[in-house]
């Protein structure tokens, strides 16, 4: 009976730590976009989504990110993570970011796309490199076609 309670001890504690929920680094030069498979060098404009299981997928751009989800049981979405403009590799929650479409600022799929984590970040980028912002809703609005 003893052996038993260790098996279930350990059963349920290796299931706690494999559902965890959190995003992973990316590993700039080696990881590839789960969406055009182009390896993900570009550390201002990379995303990633991760699942309510824990699951995690890469993009080498927020416009993947999206252009990803068509497909995808978004219902199983968790995180929705871009990089920060104003922070290489830093990650933010996408769907509280804003958002600057600026052909001022190339991105790797060629959308112009950037994402801040402070929408006054967005304005000051917005008012030396031009553009239009967005909030994660209106992003997606726009994507939709």
């Amino acid at each position: 009976m003893q052996t038993l309670k260790h098996y279930l001890i350990f059963a349920l504690l290796l299931l706690f730590f494999s559902c965890n929920v959190s995003p992973e680094p990316i590993d700039y030069g080696s990881d590839g976009c789960q969406f055009c498979k182009m390896t993900i060098v570009d550390k201002v404009h990379a995303a990633e989504i991760v699942t309510k299981k824990g699951k995690v997928y890469k993009f080498d751009a927020t416009e993947c990110m999206i252009n990803y989800t068509k497909d995808f049981d978004t219902t199983e979405i968790q995180l929705y993570l871009s990089n920060n403009y104003t922070t290489p590799e830093a990650l933010i929650d996408a769907t509280k970011a804003t958002f600057l479409i600026s052909k001022n600022i190339p991105s790797p799929m060629g959308a112009y796309l950037s994402a801040f984590k402070d929408k006054a970040d967005a304005k000051k980028f917005q008012a030396d490199k031009g553009g239009d912002l967005y909030t994660w809703e209106t992003l997606l609005a726009k994507f939709k076609d």
